[in-house]
């Protein structure tokens, strides 16, 4: 008898020490690029922190900056305690003319599938024409940008669902 049970159902209830090589292979970032730093908090509808959750980055146009990483332009990194999430960010070029800094993959208790996002950056200025963007309704987008909080620093929270809910896209 066939099962209907996914690969996206079959995580299990460990991925803190199941997913703990990739965090090791990506925790000093090795780039010729400029960095920056993506934080924010991982929550639920309510606002909760979620601390046993995952966000897994891949950042197509640092790969090549990145040779000497195990694993060039993804990152995958656990929630703290307080929800809490850091991404290091290579920047091979400053300017991104509205396409996103990097893709996002959500892992998190209650998820029967993961959950797919992308990050931009608040201070590009390619956004309005951006070709991902304008397929977001204008008053969702801000669920997908960035904030700069300072040299080389930006914010991004994600939120599960609520009124808050992070847009989250179908790849088919």
């Amino acid at each position: 008898m066939a099962s209907n049970i996914t690969t996206s159902q079959t995580v299990g209830p460990f991925p803190h020490e199941a997913w703990a090589w990739a965090v090791s292979a990506s925790a000093t970032l090795h780039t010729t690029a400029p960095t920056i730093t993506i934080s924010g908090v991982l929550r639920d509808g309510d606002g909760a922190p979620i601390n046993d959750g995952w966000v897994e980055a891949w950042m197509p146009d640092a790969a090549a900056a990145e040779t000497a990483q195990q694993l060039p332009g993804f990152r995958r990194i656990a929630t703290n305690d307080d929800g809490a999430f850091r991404i290091e960010v290579s920047l091979p070029s400053p300017a991104r003319f509205g396409k996103p800094v990097l893709f996002a993959t959500v892992f998190a208790r209650g998820l029967v599938k993961h959950q797919f996002s992308a990050v931009f950056l608040e201070d590009d200025s390619g956004l309005a024409q951006s070709e991902i963007l304008s397929q977001v309704p204008a008053d969702r987008r801000p669920t997908l940008i960035a904030r700069k909080q300072g040299d080389a620093r930006y914010h991004w929270d994600i939120w599960m669902q609520g009124d808050k809910e992070t847009v989250f896209f179908d790849y088919v």
